[in-house]
């Protein structure tokens, strides 16, 4: 366990304003309540903050914000805590800017399907909210049901269908945010027209490093009209591995793919008895979605296609619940492996699709060779893999030989010409693999961005770059993107 803390009593002649600017009930700083905070999904890396406050409002945002910048305190924003990568860690001498009360939909236009949304407002209700209208918001990571949209921009989440769709950044428009500074900025626009540079994208996958969104405007996407969903069972994890690359050469583009191997059926068999086939190695579901006469064609093909990579098994669901059931076992799968182990990593690796089956294949090697188990899931179709590596934290050694697993896992997919993420964020986990996967200038570039939102490097900080922290900078002059004329003041 790797943990941080200091003491929050010699701190509080510090908190003195920042406590001005909150009521008392939505102001936390005593040692039970900040425990809560400690950690997210990752629950390796542990820190408490120096106080939490809880605002409700943008202004009480901005102005929590500018009181950190002013005193030179570090903050952490965070909404649901499901980051799987620490970077919703709290720093030990900061706080935590907590955003689930900010989770109002501002506004939902069926015409121009957009919505404008507060940070803390969860995935799955902005779907449920435009569902009346026949419009859905597409990124489905699989803590859709608990995890937020500030949360999703940050670390820029796909899901399940974003092989089709796109990832968070696709499906942003418009971002109004307060930078670390700050200053109150707006980029982007309610139209899926944009000209000049994608600022917008920009800020999705920022890790926190940049500063909070405050509104963010969604582009919604009308519900399929049908959709066939299939599983097939193989003997082994490979042949599922092959059978995807099958599906794409076919020409056909799936609205989602994803592979479960034997142990992740295990757990989820347990926690929600989905009905998959028992004595599959790995199984595969492969989603059509999309108007009724182009999905008729296509089921077809698919069919002929899955046939030729001999499954030894394979189910087509047969109406709406079937198709939730085999898609609950798929979401539940994180939380499920708790039934088989007391603690485990999530890695968020990805490989070209065409070595998949290879990379499985070694991941199965690697297991073996380490004596820890590897639950895999992962969406398939863009190659993102998410090992489960299996271990129990009160055994002496095991969270460091599990995280040598990781790093291995790392290496792998860097090696075949991958990425150390497809979507969890490099956060404190994979920190040190940055100068790996990229060049020093490269890594020079992102840190000189980085401070261009943040020169005082307050805003989450000790995340995605490795080392220690660079001394305060002053900001003087034009923001940089306001010398572009891309982002307006307020």
């Amino acid at each position: 366990m790797h943990e941080f803390d200091v003491s929050s009593t010699a701190s509080d002649h510090r908190l003195a304003g920042l406590r001005k600017l909150f009521p008392v009930q939505r102001f936390v700083n005593d040692k039970a309540s900040r425990s809560a905070f400690e950690s997210d999904g990752l629950t390796a890396f542990r820190a408490k903050p120096l106080a939490v406050v809880i605002p409700e409002t943008a202004d009480e945002v901005i102005a929590a914000v500018r009181w950190c910048f002013d005193n030179d305190v570090p903050f952490v924003a965070r909404g649901s805590g499901t980051s799987l990568s620490g970077g919703s860690l709290p720093v030990a001498d900061g706080i935590v800017i907590a955003l689930n009360r900010m989770n109002r939909i501002l506004k939902l236009d069926p015409e121009s399907r957009t919505a404008v949304v507060e940070p803390g407002v969860v995935n799955l209700k902005v779907s449920q909210a435009a569902a009346p209208h026949g419009l859905y918001f597409s990124p489905d990571p699989s803590s859709q049901s608990v995890c937020t949209i500030g949360g999703n921009v940050a670390f820029n989440s796909g899901g399940a269908h974003c092989l089709k769709y796109g990832m968070t950044s696709n499906h942003v428009l418009g971002i109004k945010a307060v930078t670390a500074t700050g200053e109150v900025v707006t980029i982007g626009s309610t139209s899926t027209e944009s000209v000049g540079p994608d600022y917008t994208g920009l800020f999705c996958g920022n890790e926190g490093l940049f500063g909070i969104a405050i509104e963010i405007t969604l582009r919604l996407l009308p519900k399929p009209e049908v959709f066939h969903t299939v599983l097939v069972g193989y003997d082994s994890l490979r042949a599922a591995g092959d059978a995807v690359s099958a599906v794409i050469d076919s020409g056909l583009l799936p609205g989602a793919m994803e592979i479960m191997d034997a142990l992740s059926i295990e757990a989820a068999e347990a926690a929600v008895k989905c009905d998959y086939p028992r004595g599959a190695a790995a199984v595969l579901i492969v989603e059509l979605e999309g108007p009724r006469e182009k999905i008729a064609f296509e089921r077809e093909q698919l069919s002929r296609v899955i046939a030729a990579t001999k499954p030894v098994v394979e189910m087509v669901a047969k109406d709406d619940e079937e198709r939730m059931r085999i898609w609950k076992g798929r979401k539940s799968v994180f939380s499920a492996v708790g039934r088989l182990s007391p603690d485990f990593l999530v890695q968020d690796g990805v490989v070209p699709r065409k070595r998949l089956g290879e990379a499985l294949v070694a991941i199965e090697k690697l297991s073996r060779d380490s004596g820890i188990r590897i639950a895999n899931v992962f969406h398939a179709g863009d190659g993102n893999l998410h090992p489960l590596i299996l271990f129990d934290g009160n055994v002496d050694g095991m969270l460091h030989r599990a995280e040598a697993v990781a790093a291995e896992l790392s290496r792998l997919c860097i090696a075949m010409g991958g990425s150390i993420t497809g979507e969890h964020g490099v956060g404190m986990e994979k920190r040190d693999f940055l100068p790996h996967m990229f060049d020093e200038n490269t890594v020079d570039m992102f840190d000189r961005l980085r401070r261009a939102f943040d020169p005082k490097m307050i805003a989450n900080p000790g995340k995605m770059f490795p080392g220690t922290e660079a001394p305060a900078l002053a900001m003087t002059g034009l923001h940089p993107l306001e010398k572009a004329g891309v982002i307006q003041r307020e």
